[in-house]
């Protein structure tokens, strides 16, 4: 299970619009700790469009909450505590080394209780923050303007989430051709080839070489797989 903790958020439009996001890709449970802003105004509310009840429901806790210490506490409540930075580290701010997410989440067992935790809206986690945190994760963005907007950023992230655990995938009824099929239409293709005359027979096999590269390369389906040999088996036949 994904939750979402927003900290010191100031901003009640962009409450709003990560709520929208969570709800765009099956993200339910928000927790904001020590808003500065009121997460069910109208601004917030009309940022959210339908995704009203996540911020309905959304926990409000105070800083306490981000306390290991504390009897209500986010370390007790969850398994992996995952921070959000743009800020990037260096050998001299360790805290700061971060994972993308395409590293991170093909890595993680998503059947533990997961919290992604994204700061205040203009200057983010502090470094103590972010240690306190079992992983530090960043999106890859401009060195001339690295800081993406908290909603844009939280959006990126539960995609990027959402590839992996989401039900909803686009491609799911598209069957791929399999080995044996792209190597029948190699196989006519090169058949093709041999009947037709080049100056010489390296660019012959240019040709065969190219064409092996294109079918391999462009993950051709199956309907696709089946049209193209219709069409090769045309053509073979006006080279017989």
């Amino acid at each position: 299970m994904i939750s979402v903790v927003l900290l010191g958020s100031e901003t009640s439009g962009n409450i709003g619009a990560i709520a929208r996001a969570m709800k765009n890709f099956d993200l339910k449970n928000l927790i904001i700790i020590n808003p500065k802003t009121d997460h069910t105004n109208d601004e917030a509310l009309h940022r959210a469009k339908h995704a009203k009840k996540v911020l309905k429901n959304a926990k409000i806790k105070n800083y306490s909450y981000f306390d290991k210490k504390s009897e209500d506490s986010i370390f007790k409540d969850f398994d992996i505590i995952i921070a959000t930075t743009s800020v990037l580290g260096s050998d001299y701010n360790i805290p700061r080394l971060p994972l993308t997410p395409e590293t991170l989440f093909k890595n993680l067992d998503f059947t533990k209780k997961i919290v992604l935790v994204f700061g205040r809206d203009g200057s983010g986690l502090t470094n103590k923050e972010i240690k306190k945190c079992d992983l530090v994760l960043t999106i890859p963005s401009s060195a001339n303007y690295p800081a993406l907007n908290i909603s844009h950023a939280a959006a990126i992230i539960f995609y990027e989430i959402y590839k992996i655990t989401g039900s909803n995938k686009v491609n799911s009824h598209i069957i791929d051709a399999s080995r044996k099929e792209r190597e029948v239409i190699l196989k006519k293709i090169n058949k093709i080839l041999d009947r037709l005359e080049f100056s010489t027979p390296e660019k012959k096999q240019t040709q065969k070489i190219a064409w092996e590269n294109i079918v391999n390369k462009s993950f051709i389906t199956k309907r696709e797989a089946y049209a193209l040999l219709g069409f090769l088996s045309k053509l073979e036949k006006e080279y017989e």
